[in-house]
């Protein structure tokens, strides 16, 4: 039977209501959107896991500490450089402050890997409802990274997203007690304060290990706003933040409520310490103007080194003691008319340096002999006063002290300890280049005649001294000078022969040590050996040394030093401060009483003192080197003695060669000069010996001198002694 075309025809399908048709558009919205996103999401994650793989994670650990500078025996002088911290491990963090820390800022720590969901969508629905932003869902891993990255430190979105990414990265890296130790040591907890240790030291005055739960629970308090809530500055709004914190340790049931109780009722007790301990002294700044010259700058910058120092602590301490007693009783005779620094620390507003303080002032500096190794600098009796370092960048005349450099060469071109120079009145013209009139007179106002060379520096008298460096040569000087560690002087003038040369302690100590020395200069150095993190010797500094003069002319010198501590100019060394260790030295006085100097030495050690005001002016009258500056090194040399800086057993002496020797000419005596009376014996080292007998007196009558031309020299040595007794 044929079937009708509506017979034929499909059946028709069901049409789709509008709810229906809607509902399938949606599903399709939402399911590809959800691909979207997805797709989306992984590819964010997967640039910004790129992006974070781009940071080495090693950094975490590796933070700017201070660096720690010790004595020679590791004794801690202070901190400089790289930032306030102090690392210390996890194991010295009190468990207290981890709780308080990790109650304040991440509850979940130990179950999210680097980012906590649930705090994300906590932030989200808070920061919708508010219509801004007031909460973030940081986590302590987020921290970490944030913080160990400059260049994270933004709010932007991209930012964001790499921190989340690193921080995935370091919970695979580290254990969760590593990213908390790294924490606790990086973070920021006020101005110019890192680190939990040093945030214990400067509010607490105690290690990091000892804090209890309110302390803990402060200084977790502040961390999101160090400044602002810092108990010095804000002491309610730090104890407020402390409150918050022990709350959520409560909620959070890392302590009990009687715990909370009693800590939120006990008495905080600020014990503050400085922020930056040991800055200022004067050792120290000569240190760290030595680290300038050795380190690169990022090096100094960092941190973080051990710098180990030829300081000794105690002789340090001794000198700085010295310094401030004596000048303090000088201050209080009868006729000092300067300021003194009692009254100036009553004035002082303590905010500004000052570039030349009013009141008396010293400087020193002590060697080790051995070395070179300077055992104690004092630059200044303030250094908060005035930072400017007197013992290593003055330049002050040091008078007298220059005296055994002149006579050094003198003995070095012939001249010998008992040859007579004539102590009187200089003539116009006598001493080559010397202006005209130039005639210098003696401390005591006196002239002693003839007398010996070794009389000449045990008393100090100007006009022999003149005379015997005019015949010895200013060349000849000046190098010996220059050799031992003084500036060249721009000018040449036969003045420099008693002093008119600029120097300081530094310089001077390192010249004098050349007698004990046996003639040899060792460059005086502050710093022995710096070492990095890692523990490795990155300098040391070597024994450098060259010779000034013979061993033989040091022996000799070191004969006639030895007098003046007897009986010459420092003779109150042995009589009134009660110094009986052999040595030499040699006081330094200059015009009108402007600087005193001591200079002197035992075997071991050399130090230099100088005293005066920063504006030369008299100190006081009769100011002289052995009454103002021999008393400090007095009293360092006798703690140096004390503290074992002595000669243990005799050093070897030179062999020496008993000879008979003329007073007039300085060269083997004959028997007309035992018939004129000017021989006599002296033990000398073969080197020294004269090679020549005297030619003066030979049992006749000496010649005529020759005539001169008017301005001409004389024709040598000989002739030259010859016209002192004339």
């Amino acid at each position: 039977m044929k079937k009708t075309p509506s017979e034929t025809r499909k059946p028709a399908k069901p049409t789709l209501s509008r709810w229906q048709r809607w509902k399938r558009l949606s599903l399709i919205v939402v399911m590809g959107g959800s691909l979207l996103c997805t797709v989306t999401a992984a590819v964010v994650i997967g640039i910004y896991s790129h992006l974070a793989k781009a940071y080495d994670l090693t950094q975490l650990g590796q933070m700017p500490e201070r660096t720690i500078v010790m004595d020679y025996k590791g004794e801690i002088l202070g901190r400089m450089h790289g930032e306030n911290r102090i690392i210390v491990p996890l194991s010295e963090v009190s468990s207290w402050f981890v709780k308080a820390l990790l109650a304040r800022e991440d509850a979940r720590f130990y179950d999210h890997g680097g980012i906590d969901y649930k705090g994300v969508a906590r932030a989200m629905v808070r920061n919708v409802k508010d219509m801004r932003v007031v909460q973030g869902a940081s986590t302590l891993t987020m921290q970490l990274a944030r913080n160990s990255f400059p260049d994270l430190d933004d709010r932007s979105i991209h930012r964001k997203l790499v921190e989340m990414m690193l921080a995935r990265r370091i919970e695979k890296a580290c254990t969760k007690d590593q990213i908390i130790e790294h924490y606790v040591n990086r973070i920021f907890y006020g101005p110019g304060i890192y680190g939990v240790q040093r945030a214990s030291q400067v509010y607490f005055g105690k290690h990091a290990s000892q804090l209890n739960l309110s302390e803990a629970a402060m200084i977790a308090g502040i961390i999101r706003s160090p400044v602002r809530f810092s108990p010095f500055r804000n002491y309610d709004g730090a104890i407020k933040e402390r409150d918050d914190v022990l709350k959520r340790m409560l909620v959070t049931k890392v302590i009990t409520p009687e715990e909370e109780l009693a800590a939120r009722y006990a008495d905080i007790a600020l014990h503050a310490q400085p922020a930056f301990q040991n800055q200022g002294g004067y050792a120290l700044d000569a240190v760290r103007r030595d680290l300038d010259l050795i380190l690169e700058q990022q090096e100094i910058e960092d941190g973080g080194l051990q710098v180990f120092t030829t300081l000794n602590k105690d002789l340090q301490d001794a000198a700085e003691e010295s310094v401030e007693k004596r000048l303090a009783a000088v201050e209080k005779q009868k006729g000092y008319l300067h300021p003194k620094k009692a009254d100036f620390d009553k004035t002082w507003d303590g905010t500004h340096e000052i570039t030349a303080t009013p009141y008396l002032q010293s400087a020193l500096m002590m060697l080790d002999n051995n070395t070179g190794a300077i055992l104690a600098v004092v630059g200044g009796r303030d250094y908060h006063h005035s930072k400017y370092n007197r013992a290593t960048q003055g330049e002050r005349q040091i008078g007298s002290t220059v005296k055994p450099f002149v006579y050094a060469a003198g003995v070095a071109a012939g001249f010998m300890p008992g040859t007579l120079i004539n102590d009187a009145p200089i003539q116009p013209g006598e001493i080559d280049g010397s202006e005209p009139g130039w005639s210098p007179q003696n401390s005591d106002g006196k002239f002693l005649g003839l007398a010996t060379l070794t009389e000449g520096l045990v008393k100090s008298r100007n006009t022999m001294t003149v005379r015997l460096g005019n015949y010895a040569g200013l060349d000849r000087v000046l190098d010996l000078l220059t050799n031992a560690g003084f500036s060249r002087p721009a000018e040449r003038t036969s003045q420099i022969f008693i002093g008119n040369i600029g120097g300081n302690p530094r310089q001077l100590t390192s010249a004098i040590s050349i007698f004990p020395n046996q003639g040899l200069r060792r460059r005086p150095f502050l710093i022995d050996r710096i070492i990095d993190k890692a523990g490795n010797v990155i300098y040391q500094t070597p024994v450098l040394e060259a010779e000034v003069i013979t061993p033989s002319v040091a022996y000799m010198m070191r004969n006639i030093l030895a007098q003046v501590l007897d009986r010459g100019t420092a003779a109150s060394l042995r009589s009134t401060y009660g110094f009986k260790e052999p040595g030499g030295g040699k006081t330094g006085t200059t015009n009108d009483y402007k600087d005193a100097w001591f200079a002197g030495y035992t075997d071991r050690v050399s130090c230099g003192v100088w005293v005066g005001l920063d504006k030369p002016q008299t100190i006081v009258e009769e100011g002289y080197g052995g009454t103002l500056a021999l008393p400090i090194w007095a009293d360092v040399m006798k703690k140096a003695v004390a503290l074992g800086y002595k000669t243990e057993a005799p050093k070897a002496t030179l062999p020496l060669s008993r000879v008979s020797l003329c007073r007039v000419t300085s060269q083997l005596a004959t028997d007309g000069c035992g018939r004129a009376g000017t021989a006599y014996e002296e033990a000398l080292p073969y080197d020294l010996v004269p090679q020549n007998f005297c030619v003066e007196h030979q049992g006749y009558a000496a010649p005529p001198p020759q005539m001169q031309q008017p301005g001409q020299r004389g024709g040598g040595l000989f002739d030259r002694i010859r016209g002192w007794f004339r």
